[in-house]
């Protein structure tokens, strides 16, 4: 997969988090994009480095899917913990 697919994965798992997590961010829909592309690179690392499934070059790969939400998931989490209440 190229930067290009990676960032299109990223925005479309960042999408997927905010769904399955609602609720007021304190960045916006940029900090949620950013959220997601950076959760898709995460949770790819995390995959490949952890849990001993390597990086698919298929874009449609169920696994680099579930790998780039769940990490969206986890830096979604934290960032509303670190910066959730700034806008109160």
């Amino acid at each position: 997969m190229t930067i290009i697919s990676w960032i299109i994965l990223g925005l479309l798992a960042g999408a997927i988090a905010k769904f399955l997590l609602p609720g007021r961010d304190p960045g916006g829909l940029i900090g949620t994009t950013v959220i997601g592309v950076a959760g898709a690179f995460i949770g790819g690392w995390i995959s490949a480095r952890w849990l001993d499934h390597p990086i698919s070059k298929d874009f449609y790969d169920g696994a680099t899917w579930a790998a780039a939400i769940g990490g969206s998931l986890v830096l979604l989490i934290a960032y509303r913990l670190l910066f959730g209440h700034s806008r109160d």
